[in-house]
């Protein structure tokens, strides 16, 4: 499992949102189960020699690192969904403020199912956020999903809002920012900048869903 100087991108899968205690030799007990693994890296930190939360799998094909990507994404390690994508791609999926706030969740969807669920309508930057109650791990009944584009949440929100998922129908709008007194995500401004950026970089947004138009719901990211 030495680290090479040089990885198959194609290869090579990027392994997202893990916790402390996952070490190389996990991740390749795991991952060897998708196809022949070439090699594991997880990053450390100079000083505590800890793990930053995400590494990168090299395996023999890009079918295998494909596949690797359709099964173990989202899968849990010691309570935390990983998240497992094709490294090339992962780099260039641009945060640009395409934030979606889910609401009245049924209390036995997990993150896995709505990646799966929202994927369908374009590029997702990070896992899906479902509040969870500190104590108990119990989801609160929201959740946050980020597109890479407008057209992607534009495409959601219309088809996902209303619509029942696990015997409850869900709200799907744009979430409200942070810092900004009640103002939401999907503004003129932020798509002004999305569309600067895709010129710039055109790669990152080569998937996109058609556009459509969004409505409101409570909730800040």
């Amino acid at each position: 499992m030495a680290q090479k100087n040089e990885r198959n991108q194609e290869a090579s899968v990027y392994i997202g949102n893990l916790d402390d205690r996952v070490t190389d030799e996990l991740i390749w007990e795991l991952m060897v189960q998708a196809g022949p693994v070439v090699n594991v890296h997880l990053p450390k930190d100079r000083v505590t020699q800890s793990t930053q939360g995400y590494g990168f799998c090299e395996f023999q094909t890009s079918e295998d690192a494909d596949y690797a990507v359709k099964v173990m994404n989202m899968v849990k390690l010691y309570g935390k969904p990983m998240r497992v994508n094709k490294s090339a791609n992962d780099r260039r999926l641009m945060d640009v403020g395409a934030k979606l706030f889910i609401g009245n969740l049924d209390p036995e969807i997990d993150e896995k199912l709505l990646f799966d669920t929202f994927a369908a309508f374009g590029p997702v930057v990070q896992n899906p956020k479902i509040a969870r109650d500190a104590a108990s791990g119990n989801s609160k009944g929201f959740a946050f999903v980020a597109y890479a584009t407008f057209e992607a949440a534009d495409a959601a929100i219309e088809a996902m809002n209303g619509q029942y998922l696990a015997n409850k129908p869900i709200s799907v709008n744009y979430a409200f920012k942070k810092d900004a007194k009640g103002e939401r995500h999907g503004s003129a401004a932020e798509r002004l900048l999305a569309a600067q950026a895709r010129k710039n970089d055109p790669a990152a947004f080569a998937q996109q869903a058609p556009p459509s138009s969004s409505s409101a719901a409570p909730g800040a990211w």
